[in-house]
Formats: C-alpha cells, structure tokens, sequence
C-alpha cells in the first residue's frame, strides 16, 4: 500500500467529537495522540463510571464548549513535552485525515496554553502516511460522498 504524504499541520475532522476540518499538528516526537479538552472528570451514572469532559478549540475558533462524554475510556502514562510522565485519560474516536477514515487513540489533556490543539503522534501515522514538515495541508482533506 503506497503511503500518502502529509505535511506538518493538516486539516482533519473528528466527527464523533462535533469537530470538522479543524486543523492538527503532525509530530513524529510524539508517540500518542492529544487532544485538547477541559473540565474533566469521573461521574458515576447509573453504576457506571462516564468520563465527562468539554471540548474547546481555542487555537482553531471553534469554541464547541459541548460536554461530551465516554463510556469506553482508559487510563495511560504519558510523558509531557517537558519530560514529565503524568497519568492521562484516553479515548478512541473516528479520525478522517487525508481521504481516509480510521479508529485513532487520543489522550485528553489541557493544552490552552500550547499553540496546537490537537497532536497526531506517531501510533496515527505509522504504516498510513509520510511527513514532509516543509509542507502544510498535503493530505486532501474528507469529504462525505453526495
């Protein structure tokens, strides 16, 4: 299977999350996606535990402020960008990048004070895609079929 090639920022949708064409930072640094959200929290519904978190894309002006929630979600350690291994909670969602639609890893952290929203790290790209980081928005964007 030939590999598409993506540049260092790409437009991408996440349609479980509300979020259409917004736009996600390649980084080949990171091993695990990341994406921007606030207000996490644990709430037991019902005897079951929801992961409950509002997602907000300042860096991209699309202000959903939606609450969301997950009843499939796990727990993982990630190391920061300054090195720091913090304990982060993890969903899986639709990701349509570059044509292609496909289930992807995402952890949810506070990025506000970060430039990029959104991250795509290496598990994403490993055997789909090739970076050339001179470039951006390589990837044709997904569009729904009339």
């Amino acid at each position: 299977m030939e590999k598409k090639v993506l540049g260092r920022k790409e437009k991408i949708t996440l349609p479980e999350l509300g979020l259409n064409l917004v736009g996600a930072k390649i980084d080949t640094g990171a091993y695990t996606s990341s994406l921007h959200a606030e207000e996490i929290r644990i709430e037991e519904v019902e005897g079951r535990k929801l992961l409950y978190f509002k997602i907000l894309m300042p860096a991209h002006k699309k202000f959903t402020g939606k609450t969301l929630f997950f009843e499939s979600y796990r727990e993982k350690k990630v190391k920061n960008s300054f090195g720091q291994v913090e304990v982060r909670y993890l969903i899986e969602t639709k990701l349509q990048l570059a044509g292609e639609t496909f289930r992807a890893e995402f952890t949810l952290s506070d990025r506000s004070s970060m430039k990029n929203s959104i991250l795509l790290g290496r598990k994403i790209l490993r055997g789909r895609f090739l970076v050339d980081v001179s470039k951006t928005n390589l990837g044709k964007p997904y569009r729904k079929k009339k």
